[in-house]
């Protein structure tokens, strides 16, 4: 889906072309979430304590927060190189993807400032355990130096998905994973004579696999991908692009950080419960990330078709996709809900040893749990992906502060607590007391009420008439 964009699409029906773009993704997204589970299984396996399990628990997230501090360029991206590339304005779609390179290193240079001077500050401000503080400062002071890598990395596979190009950014992955694994196990066993280096091990294997990616998908866009190529001539600032760029992905940008920050505060909830509660929640969302990857990619597929379909004037065939990717998402996440509710025991123990049990029972627990949420995640995914794809960004942004701010944060202290302070008010509100299970009754809440307002979106309309 390229030249021919939504024109294709309609000849070919709804699941065809969205699975030409969801089955790189989807390949894409399992080969992430291989190199997640490699890093578990290390840290479980060779490096075996619970502060190491505590560090990774954060470290994932910080994984998650890096990529997500350029998301308002590869928003803006997507969005305007989907509806340019459907209205077969390519030359349009070029110089797109150009300003998005420009604005996304003035966003790298701060975001590095920012990780290499504020990793210790916000390593304390998430309340991880004294213990598991120096190995996470050590991940973060090495990770630093190849945050440029990661935002060639998300503008380069954004300006192709807006195109219509998928497998790029799937090949890329491929080799970026395999680097990536590949060291991350030799450095942390020291097999076939490999230097042992253990923890730091892991922080260098996922420096070098950014720096691959990124050398990769620059490689690919300067030959040409999709109708894109890339030429130093034409990074020159076009003042009106950019605007519209900014225009489109800061109230995108602003949502997935706000999810990504809300998410880091409930992090730092759960880190308030002990060493032992982070191991296990931090066990139990990698395994949730599972459901994940056929969601992502179906999101991903979406967003670039709904954009492309609106830009050729397509409404109804841009409705009808929606409609019929959310019941195929509705479907698999409940599948992956009920594998959770009955098998998430054996399946933590596969990545904890016989001694550190305790962090594979909680997150058994935390996936029970989950599981009732599935159904109501699998529409904030689908439908979130095609209110960004369109340019809706605004309406997502609301849905995060009332799903994530109001419900999920607070929710989680009054339930996890025996009593929450609030100190403006200077006011002690007695609270449930249950524990980590608590903050994870807030997580479901959330998500049932985060999943009926964007059912709410869709279903209203106003997406379809979304100005670029």
């Amino acid at each position: 889906m390229t030249d021919k964009t939504a024109e294709l699409a309609l000849r070919q029906g709804t699941w065809r072309p969205l699975l030409q773009l969801a089955l790189p993704v989807m390949g894409e997204e399992f080969l992430n979430l291989l190199v997640g589970y490699t890093d578990w299984w290390l840290t479980g396996k060779f490096l075996g304590t619970t502060e190491h399990q505590a560090a990774m628990g954060l470290i994932a997230y910080v994984l998650w927060l890096l990529p997500s501090m350029f998301s308002a360029v590869a928003i803006g991206a997507t969005a305007l190189i989907a509806r340019l590339v459907g209205a077969g304005d390519l030359a349009g779609a070029r110089r797109v993807m150009h300003q998005a390179f420009l604005v996304g290193a003035g966003f790298a240079a701060l975001a590095t400032a920012c990780v290499a001077c504020g990793g210790e500050t916000f390593v304390r401000w998430m309340q991880l355990d004294p213990s598991a503080v120096p190995l996470a400062l050590e991940y973060i002071a090495i990770l630093a130096w190849v945050v440029p890598a990661i935002m060639a990395e998300q503008v380069a596979i954004a300006s192709l998905r807006g195109a219509g190009d998928t497998r790029t950014g799937f090949v890329a992955k491929i080799t970026v994973n395999v680097v990536n694994t590949l060291l991350c196990t030799l450095l942390v066993t020291g097999w076939c004579n490999a230097p042992k280096l253990g923890w730091k091990g892991l922080a260098i294997g996922a420096s070098v696999g950014h720096l691959v990616g990124a050398v990769v998908l620059l490689v690919a866009l300067l030959r040409g991908r999709a109708g894109l190529r890339f030429e130093a001539k034409e990074l020159r600032p076009i003042e009106s692009i950019i605007r519209r760029l900014l225009r489109v992905g800061l109230p995108g940008g602003l949502d997935v950080l706000a999810v990504v920050a809300c998410h880091l505060a409930y992090f730092a909830i759960i880190n308030t419960l002990g060493k032992e509660a982070t191991a296990g929640h931090g066990l139990g969302v990698q395994i949730e990330s599972l459901a994940f990857c056929p969601g992502s990619a179906f999101q991903v597929a979406i967003a670039t078709l709904a954009g492309q379909l609106l830009g050729a004037g397509r409404t109804d065939e841009a409705a009808r996709t929606v409609r019929r990717t959310s019941l195929a998402a509705v479907a698999y996440y409940s599948a992956a809900g009920a594998v959770f509710y009955f098998g998430g025991l054996p399946i933590a123990r596969l990545f904890t040893s016989p001694s550190n049990d305790r962090a594979a029972e909680l997150a058994a627990v935390y996936l029970a749990i989950v599981a009732f949420s599935m159904p109501s995640l699998a529409l904030v995914v689908v439908f979130s992906g095609t209110l960004r794809g369109v340019g809706d960004t605004v309406w997502p942004l609301a849905v995060t502060f009332v799903g994530l701010a109001v419900l999920r944060i607070p929710g989680a202290c009054w339930l996890a607590w025996d009593e929450c302070t609030i100190s403006w008010l200077n006011l002690r509100v007695p609270g449930w007391g249950l524990g980590v299970t608590g903050a994870w009754y807030a997580m479901v809440i959330d998500l049932v009420v985060r999943g009926g307002l964007f059912l709410g979106r869709i279903l209203q309309g106003g997406w379809k008439r979304t100005v670029v």
